[in-house]
């Protein structure tokens, strides 16, 4: 069962959700999760009804939801940092019916304040920002994590200027957008290795400047680029090994960013003499977006053909296929699947 929306709540008809490996981290309990819940986070959709105080969506708008829901008034949506915004007040005080409940009243989880693979979502109006009409929803889904996730950190984290070096480690849904990023960044080289040979080839449809590093890439990182090194180095797997290959690919200055979600117990660092050289290690959570900035200029740069979602989209399912299309991501087929629901 589903709550009608509350003041600051939008109900979302779900038009697509794409499958992304975090969902995994969450099934298959590397990161706990209460139960019962449903998964799913990267999703556009249409808006169905909004609350009373609603005022930036309306019934008919076309929306992508975001999983960095902002309350837009603690010390980090003040300063900027929207995306590590852990208000409250985007969520059900203690005690109010749940937004989604079994019928016997059994409150159900939305995994990542979303629950995106469901036929509606019930969500704060800081998780879903309008975007417009002619923007495909199957593309537009893809938006919501992938994209935000790899293009934010090269446009908010990395600050990639013109004729800087970037290498992505990772060519999954991401990884890819970090590297198209670069290109629209204007990277004067980009690398891009990935450990699995069905996922290295991806990169190669693009023009120059795009290098791909196929495995088992036994060259040392830092002969990746004839400059010793590369000015970033973003990883978009979630494994250490990953994470020291973008430590060991630096230049002196450079930066790495970890994207990635390792297991918990992991940590990655930087020796006395990568600290002597000025490299610097980051993460960036979503990319460190400012979603209802950044989403509509991405799709305008889908629109416009520079940000390319349909060499990301690699299958489209069903949802009663949906554990078929978590398998074949397990595997490392595709680079990203998006369920479309019926009707859309």
């Amino acid at each position: 069962m589903i709550d009608q929306p509350g003041p600051h709540e939008v109900l979302i008809r779900t038009a697509a959700c794409g499958l992304c490996h975090s969902d995994l981290h969450f099934i298959d309990g590397a990161y706990p999760h209460p139960l019962p819940a449903v998964p799913g986070h990267e999703a556009a959709g249409i808006v169905e009804a909004v609350g009373s105080e609603v005022r930036r969506v309306k019934r008919g708008d076309a929306v992508v939801t975001c999983l960095s829901v902002f309350c837009g008034t603690c010390e980090f949506c003040l300063s900027g940092r929207m995306a590590l915004c852990l208000g409250s007040g985007t969520r059900r005080p203690r005690g109010a019916a749940p937004r989604l409940a079994q019928a016997d009243g059994t409150p159900v989880q939305q995994v990542l304040n979303l629950g995106a693979l469901a036929e509606m979502m019930l969500v704060h109006e800081n998780a879903c920002v309008a975007i417009r009409p002619d923007m495909p929803l199957d593309r537009a889904a893809l938006l919501g994590c992938a994209v935000t996730t790899g293009a934010g950190a090269v446009f908010n984290a990395c600050k990639v200027t013109p004729g800087e070096s970037v290498a992505v480690i990772g060519c999954g849904g991401v990884g890819l957008a970090a590297v198209n990023a670069a290109r629209i960044a204007g990277a004067g080289q980009i690398i891009a290795a990935d450990p699995s040979p069905k996922s290295a080839h991806w990169p190669r449809r693009w023009a120059p400047p795009t290098r791909s590093i196929p495995p088992p890439m036994a060259q040392p990182p830092r002969s990746w680029s004839a400059r010793a090194g590369v000015d970033h180095a973003i990883e978009a797997v979630g494994r250490p090994a990953s994470a020291d290959l973008a430590v060991g690919a630096l230049r002196r200055g450079g930066t790495a960013t970890i994207l990635g979600m390792m297991p918990l117990d992991q940590k990655v660092g930087l020796s006395a003499m990568d600290l002597l050289s000025g490299k610097k290690l980051q993460g960036a959570l979503m990319g460190m977006n400012r979603f209802p900035v950044d989403l509509p200029r991405l799709v305008d740069f889908y629109m416009n053909g520079h940000l390319k979602l349909d060499t990301m989209l690699t299958a489209r399912i069903a949802l009663e296929d949906v554990n078929q299309g978590f398998a074949a991501l397990r595997q490392g087929r595709g680079a990203r699947a998006v369920v479309v629901f019926a009707g859309s």
